[in-house]
């Protein structure tokens, strides 16, 4: 069997060299620890394929650890090893997620024979998990087609960013899939099994996105009729997406910034701290380092969000992905598989640019196949604003290259908002933003009708 590492914990020294001379007889690596808080602050530093506990020590006992490495790895499997044996604290120690229970009593063979079930238990759940993770990367979450190297580019740095716990501020305009990137990270980290939570904090007012972030307990303010975990609680062992986090008020940010310091939250009306393991994520359309700037972004939030930042270019900046994208939607959403484009109208749709990005063309493709009467989309089936912005002179790319992303943007909502006679919500479906963000854009530009 190949060499294993392996960490023996107990306030018995005598016990610790006795398990360490009997394991490295067998070939494995051995580590010990002489109380549970030694225990921990090594597993925290060194990975181990085993680990086997005393129960009873001082201070942090055998059933700390336990919870302790489980947080750290779950898939690790722990042996309680005692002097004093119950059913009570067996049954206690396997409800906890112990891989087996042993009295100090049992003999070698015994012992040898349940570090190796578990060696081999770790190894089956460490190839299951490989094996999702690639499954998961090759089919499920790669919903981003890409073919520039732009793109790439950005799915080279998922592969390298994956495997660490950093904190990752993904960058992009409104449409470009950051929450997709986002999950990519997560089903290709070691925390892919956890839970993949998001929540676009642009979307909900202070007091509410608060209480969904963070809980609340019964009575913390009207309505509040029991305890509530919060999504940080919920996104425990796994990965959190704070989407439009540009959009977070003051109250959040400090709240943010204790969660990335101290990986804790304290609910809505609580008093004690709770513990979060998760691996954040933040996601903005914003210029983050302006809004710090003019006072409207804390920086030292900032300087803790952009950790690893990551930029999703703009559908302008790729449109070589134009032609694979409008396939891929086309089979999303053609149930008969019968239609096609046009290359006139494929034309119109690779020159215009997009400034909803792919959640835009996504939009047009859905539309445009469920208005149409035959099984080729040509020239005419493509919305007039596209059209417009083809045929229109100012918006070549030349001169899309000097303007602002502010002047682009403006731009492109008066063009929508006039499409659909200022309908807002009809105009905000079409951009593929929530109803808010767009009222909180008019504002921004002055835009009225």
């Amino acid at each position: 069997m190949a060499a294993s590492k392996i960490l023996v914990v107990d306030d018995e020294e005598s016990m610790c060299q006795f398990l360490s001379i009997m394991l490295r007889k067998d070939g494995h690596e051995v580590r010990t620890a002489g109380s549970g808080k030694e225990a921990l602050r090594i597993a925290a530093e060194e990975p181990f394929d085993v680990v086997i506990t005393d129960i009873r020590m001082s201070g942090t006992n055998g059933l700390d650890v336990l919870s302790g490495v489980r947080d750290l790895d779950p898939a690790l499997p722990v042996i309680i090893l005692t002097a004093y044996a119950s059913q009570e604290t067996a049954i206690e120690a396997v409800n906890r997620g112990a891989f087996y229970y042993l009295t100090k009593q049992a003999k070698n063979d015994e012992i040898k024979l349940v570090i190796r079930k578990a060696l081999e238990h770790r190894k089956l759940r460490l190839e299951n998990h490989l094996l999702k993770r690639e499954l998961r990367i090759q089919h499920d979450t790669r919903k981003v087609i890409e073919k520039s190297q732009k793109m790439q580019e950005v799915f080279r740095m998922v592969a390298r960013v994956a495997g660490c716990d950093s904190t990752i501020l993904v960058h992009g305009e409104s449409g470009t899939g950051k929450e997709l990137v986002a999950r990519e990270i997560h089903y290709a980290s070691p925390r892919a099994e956890g839970p993949f939570v998001s929540i676009n904090c642009g979307a909900l007012p202070e007091t509410l996105l608060e209480s969904e972030l963070f809980g609340h307990v019964k009575g913390s303010f009207t309505g509040a009729v029991r305890d509530k975990d919060g999504l940080f609680a919920v996104a425990q062992g796994g990965t959190f997406l704070l989407d439009e986090v540009g959009e977070t008020t003051p109250v959040i940010q400090v709240k943010l910034l204790r969660v990335l310091q101290e990986r804790e939250i304290i609910p809505v009306g609580g008093t004690r701290p709770i513990s979060v393991n998760v691996r954040l994520i933040a996601a903005t359309n914003a210029d983050l380092e302006q809004r710090v700037a003019e006072g409207s972004f804390r920086a030292d939030l900032f300087y803790r969000l952009n950790v690893i930042p990551m930029r999703i270019p703009p559908l302008r900046e790729r449109k070589e992905d134009i032609p694979l994208l409008v396939d891929h939607f086309l089979k999303r959403y053609d149930r008969t598989g019968r239609k096609r484009i046009s290359p006139e109208a494929m034309e119109i749709l690779s020159r215009y640019a997009w400034p909803g990005n792919v959640r835009e063309l996504e939009n047009i493709i859905e539309r445009t196949v469920i208005l149409l009467e035959g099984d080729v989309i040509g020239r005419d089936d493509i919305p007039a604003r596209i059209h417009h912005s083809w045929n229109s002179s100012p918006l070549n790319e030349a001169d899309v290259s000097n303007m602002t992303l502010e002047d682009l943007e403006k731009r492109h909502l008066l063009r929508v908002l006039d499409d659909v006679g200022w309908q807002k919500r009809k105009a905000s479906n079409i951009l593929g933003i929530n109803t808010s963000t767009l009222y909180r854009k008019l504002q921004r530009y002055g835009i009225e009708r």
